[in-house]
């Protein structure tokens, strides 16, 4: 399979990583890579970012500035564990609330387990379902996230479609994910660091290294962020903007429901 990035025009739904898949067995093959790391997600992560992707979501919830107000609804997205939505409501001073949604369980388990240690179960609801299908009424939310779980979804165009479905009017849509690196030399490096050196970390960390080398390949066949962008506008979300992090490793989307 072609190791370029796919475009707006779509490629996801049959990528697993550089391999092709038949049309529906993506989902599985993704659930068993996080059901297989959910114990070790955050150290997957620091592997996967060299530790910036904390800074990242800290300037995510920075920039979604969440209301500091009980009536202020969020849904997180492939947000399992919580990282995402435990910092939306320290950041609302405990007042809003939190739908984390996730389409693995195991995920899931690791969030309330998390939630419960820092006495924030009651401004969570865990939910398992899958992000192209989401099971809430239009425009049930004041802002929707999704941190480093977009490329993993086989049909981004029906979650970016559902998710300008569940927002209110005014709502805002923030989306973390790897990206683009947008310096040459730079890139060089950074592609050398994760083709080479993170599968053979998560295999020293987890006893198996191919979960690794499938999330690496799939940054690298996630579109850029300018087709991301255009993908996003299509889903019916207006004021498109990013912003690169780290020389483009990672970029926040945003938007908004008019």
């Amino acid at each position: 399979m072609s190791q370029t990035r796919t475009s707006a025009a779509g490629g996801m739904e049959t990528s697993y990583g550089f391999r092709e898949v038949d049309e529906g067995e993506k989902q599985g093959l993704v659930n068993d890579v996080f059901h297989g790391v959910a114990r070790r997600y955050d150290i997957m992560n620091d592997v996967m970012s060299l530790g910036m992707h904390r800074a990242w979501k800290d300037a995510m919830v920075g920039a979604l500035n969440p209301r500091k107000s009980s009536a202020y609804r969020v849904l997180d997205v492939a947000g399992g564990t919580g990282d995402i939505a435990f910092r939306i409501i320290e950041e609302s001073r405990r007042l809003a609330h939190a739908t984390i949604l996730d389409i693995n369980g195991s995920m899931l388990e690791v969030g309330r387990q998390r939630a419960a240690k820092r006495h924030l179960a009651d401004k969570l609801t865990f939910v398992e379902a899958n992000a192209e299908d989401l099971p809430f009424d239009d425009g049930s939310f004041d802002a929707y996230t999704i941190a480093f779980g977009i490329r993993n979804v086989p049909r981004i165009d029906a979650a970016l479609r559902e998710a300008a479905r569940v927002l209110r009017r005014g709502g805002r849509f923030l989306c973390l994910e790897f990206s683009d690196v947008d310096l040459p030399l730079f890139e060089k490096a950074y592609e050398a660091w994760s083709f080479n050196a993170i599968p053979q970390f998560g295999r020293a960390i987890t006893g198996d290294g191919e979960p690794y080398r499938y999330l690496v390949e799939s940054i690298r066949k996630f579109p850029n962020q300018s087709d991301f962008a255009a993908m996003i506008a299509q889903a019916g979300l207006s004021r498109v903007k990013w912003t690169n992090y780290t020389g483009g490793v990672a970029a926040l989307h945003s938007a908004w429901k008019l």
